[in-house]
């Protein structure tokens, strides 16, 4: 794809798109918006023949795909300063994600509704945004394609069946930020997150 303002006008929210369009041109990475991913919302990687790439999925409301955005070009910044030493998502990594965040971080820039549970996600940033439930609520708010009937499965009570994916589940104990959930056809069980959107049945 054509790495131009006008990709970036169309992806992220409008107060935002220029900054992070000179983030790019800062870092000339090759950035590549992809299918929706089930296992990931974007990624980072660095290969010596195609050099830095970052990859956020294309079904991302403007404030998710930020988010996800500004997560992996902290990955960059830290791999561009450290290599592979770091944890990576240690310290180094959530050093760099609070830092690209911070010009962003303001009620000219980000709706209040994102930016109180934003700012409380940034003191210590975890690897994935599905775990940090109040960020989440807060992202989904603006989703525009949420299938009608859909609820967050933290909302749901213990022992309740839900539809997901095709499959239908029982609800069962709570296990940090994922639900252990039962396979009502097949009887396996399943860690799935607390914020995952499901259907009651």
């Amino acid at each position: 794809m054509n790495n131009d303002l006008a990709i970036f006008q169309k992806y992220f929210p409008e107060t935002t798109t220029e900054y992070c369009y000179e983030l790019w041109k800062e870092y000339q990475f090759k950035f590549k918006i992809t299918r929706p991913r089930q296992s990931k919302l974007g990624d980072y990687c660095y290969r010596r023949d195609r050099g830095h790439q970052i990859t956020v999925n294309s079904n991302l409301n403007p404030y998710s795909f930020l988010v996800t955005y500004i997560h992996e070009v902290a990955h960059l910044q830290t791999f561009k300063k450290y290599g592979n030493k770091p944890e990576p998502h240690g310290k180094e990594w959530k050093r760099y994600f609070r830092e690209t965040f911070l010009p962003l971080l303001n009620l000219e820039t980000l709706p209040i509704q994102i930016l109180n549970p934003l700012v409380d996600y940034l003191q210590n940033p975890a690897a994935t945004t599905q775990g940090a439930r109040p960020l989440m609520i807060a992202l989904r708010q603006f989703d525009t394609d949420v299938e009608e009937g859909s609820t967050v499965l933290t909302s749901l009570q213990s022992g309740e069946h839900f539809e997901l994916n095709g499959r239908v589940f029982t609800k069962g104990e709570l296990r940090r930020t994922r639900f252990l959930c039962t396979d009502r056809k097949s009887g396996k069980r399943y860690v799935i997150s607390s914020t995952a959107l499901v259907k009651k049945v």
